[in-house]
């Protein structure tokens, strides 16, 4: 249906009426009749088209036809003009003896205006899509996706470009991380006198978009030649659009034109924003001298953020971020054997490092994607310690973004570790399909009055993004409190293409029942580690009071397994229990909290097929290590290769494994968040 604008036309009068292709003019013939009136006629050019609703009965639009109280004249025109006033349409009143009262004549100036995205999702900004001015999520959806820009083009500065001068982009090349916006008009050389066009945004959006433009336009049809982005100047894009320039009056060129636009994302998906921006176009029409002039006309385009995107362990591996210390030579040169040649191994040195060694925790690796631009990004962690300026001194740059969210009034803790964010592969849940899996954080017991949790803000970035709606786990149970201490992911060649990995005290009581009933009592844990005093299978199983404090911890990793299996849909066939022991310890807030007894297997960095595992130092049966080979059999039914990690004294002993000390960059997923049903 197309846009209706109300006309009022005067009898005995001349008005000149700019025409928008695609919409309609009514008019209301009784309102602008003579007194007296009793019949009407019509008469126009052909380029001009014209209806009467309601339509007179008995009656010839040739000869003067009855005049109602809610007659209406429909007025539309199928092309531009070429010239201004180049079209006539004129309304004759007549008495009741059809004599002539008045006549009303239009002068009419066709243009057509279309503020244009690339509303199907194709990389193409098609002309005047139906769909433009929505979004709406799915295979069949539609609605422009915008980028928020946050690599740095001139990464020497070490702050992204959305967050750079507002008043410049930061190079030409810049432009690709921007959606592309094109203004199509055609029409006479020019407007009639006082007539424009404005572009503007609401006061909420203004402060999440800026919108820059070509000075140098692409004219349809006449010698000015289309020119390649990057042969353009910085100075060739102004700034049109910001949170201090709400409304800009933007060229109209003329003839058969297209002006190229580019719109440039500020802020991501979060509690106060919802993704989804509007950005007007609008002509204005002249009233008289210092009166404002009134919209005539406006068209509508709307975006959605790209949410920010996780990648689980399922995902084809790219880098290996790790940290050099002066300690972990055992835990580098493990590491370094399991990356010889795919994927690549970088190391951050100690100065940079600052003696922080917990890769894992200071940033998450993820990406945002569009039809036309896709690059990774990375979540840095609001606990900056060491690693603080690792993001922005050696990802930060250009295709590369960086974002963080920072608590005001609240202090981050060891939950905003980021040990305590995972991902799950992709599920299908009661029907509801996650194509890129569900998000997992640790929090404080839902019935604690008192407990640690992840910081709000981090939260609500999290559960803004939508695409991987998160899961709240049960953590504040452990020492250090990250989800990584109990659970993993690792590809499978069948049911869900992944199995869940839970640490168990209770398969490794029953490990090692078995091996005492097999007569391996006095197999030895820490045998080969200096300074680490052996203890035998016997005397594990003996200790009482160690027996309840893993029953404890199995109670509250069996809730989260509960969880898990309900949010994830899994079976139990679903789930490969690890044999992991844990002692209780008071910590400094007086509080009792678990960690790992030796070193933690569940806690590995997935590299496709290639496992990097904690070496537990286990009981040795026949001189192989009783829970190395249990991992070996379970993961090996899955086609997983298992390789050992000596971290004990580099990282376990500072309550880490190699997950914690480790990170890893992964191919983003073939599926189109845009296309997911919501």
């Amino acid at each position: 249906m197309s846009r209706s604008r109300t006309l009022r036309v005067k009898y005995d009068t001349v008005t000149q009426v700019l025409y928008i292709v695609g919409t309609e003019l009514d008019v209301n013939l009784s309102r602008s009749a003579p007194h007296g009136s009793v019949f009407f006629s019509v008469k126009c050019r052909p380029e001009v088209q014209y209806n009467i609703r309601p339509p007179p009965k008995g009656a010839s639009h040739l000869s003067p036809m009855p005049l109602s109280g809610n007659s209406v004249l429909l007025i539309t025109m199928s092309r531009a003009s070429q010239s201004e006033n180049e079209s006539k349409l004129s309304i004759q009143y007549y008495g009741k003896n059809k004599e002539i009262l008045g006549r009303a004549v239009l002068h009419l100036t066709a243009v057509e205006i279309s503020l244009d995205v690339d509303a199907d999702r194709d990389a193409i900004v098609e002309k005047n899509n139906p769909n433009k001015g929505s979004w709406k999520w799915g295979p069949n959806g539609h609605g422009a996706i915008l980028l928020v820009n946050c690599d740095s083009e001139r990464s020497y500065l070490k702050k992204p470009d959305n967050l750079q001068d507002p008043m410049t982009i930061s190079y030409v090349s810049d432009l690709k991380d921007m959606s592309p916006m094109v203004l199509r008009t055609r029409g006479p050389a020019k407007l009639p006198q006082g007539y424009k066009l404005s572009m503007h945004i609401s006061q909420d959006d203004a402060e999440s978009v800026r919108v820059f433009r070509a000075k140098s336009p692409n004219v349809v049809g006449n010698t000015l030649a289309k020119k390649n982005l990057f042969d353009f100047f910085v100075k060739d894009y102004p700034l049109v659009l910001s949170h201090s320039i709400l409304a800009q009056e933007v060229p109209y060129l003329g003839g058969a034109s297209e002006m190229n636009f580019y719109v440039e994302g500020l802020r991501f998906p979060d509690k106060d924003f919802d993704g989804l921006i509007t950005i007007h176009l609008s002509l204005l029409e002249p009233i008289c001298a210092g009166i404002p002039e009134t919209p005539i006309f406006t068209d509508k385009v709307v975006f959605r953020v790209a949410p920010w995107i996780m990648t689980p362990n399922t995902l084809a591996p790219i880098e290996v971020f790790v940290c050099r210390t002066s300690d972990n030579s055992e835990f580098l040169k493990g590491m370094k054997s399991l990356t010889t040649c795919e994927p690549k191994l970088k190391i951050c040195s100690e100065w940079k490092s600052r003696d922080d060694r917990w890769m894992q925790d200071e940033l998450e690796f993820g990406y945002i994607d569009s039809p036309h631009q896709q690059f990774p990004v990375v979540l840095d962690s609001p606990r900056d310690r060491g690693l603080q300026a690792f993001p922005y001194d050696e990802l930060l740059g250009p295709d590369f973004g960086h974002v963080t969210r920072v608590p005001y009034d609240e202090e981050a803790g060891s939950l905003d570790s980021f040990g305590n964010l995972e991902v799950s592969p992709p599920v299908t849940v009661n029907g509801k399909h996650y194509p890129l899996g569900r998000i997992i954080i640790g929090v404080a017991f839902p019935t604690a009055t008192q407990g640690r949790n992840m910081t709000k803000v981090v939260q609500n970035f999290l559960w803004a993004q939508k695409v991987q709606a998160p899961i709240a786990l049960f953590s504040d149970w452990l020492v250090v409190g990250h989800v990584d201490e109990f659970m993993s992911f690792v590809p499978a060649p069948d049911r869900k293409g992944f199995r869940l990995l839970l640490a168990s005290p209770d398969a490794a009581y029953k490990l090692f029942k078995g091996l005492q009933r097999d007569g391996h009592g006095q197999a030895k844990f820490f045998e080969d580690l200096q300074g680490e005093k052996p203890v035998t299978v016997d005397e594990i199983l003996s200790d009482e009071n160690f027996r309840v404090q893993n029953n404890y911890v199995q109670s509250c990793i069996d809730w989260n397994r509960d969880v898990l299996k309900r949010e994830l849909d899994l079976d139990d066939e679903d789930i490969i229990d690890l044999p992991i022991l844990f002692t209780v310890v008071k910590t400094k807030d007086g509080q009792f909290r678990a960690q790992a007894y030796y070193p933690d297997m569940v806690n590995m960095i997935v590299l496709g097929k290639n496992l990097g595992i904690p070496k537990p130092f286990g009981p040795k049966v026949n001189g192989s290590c009783a829970l190395e080979a249990e991992m070996c059999s379970l993961m090996g039914r899955l086609g997983l290769n298992c390789a050992f990690i000596d971290d004990f004294a580099s990282y376990h002993k500072q309550l880490g494994e190699v997950h914690c000390g480790s990170n890893v960059r992964r191919k983003p997923f073939d599926f189109k968040w845009w296309n997911m049903e919501m």
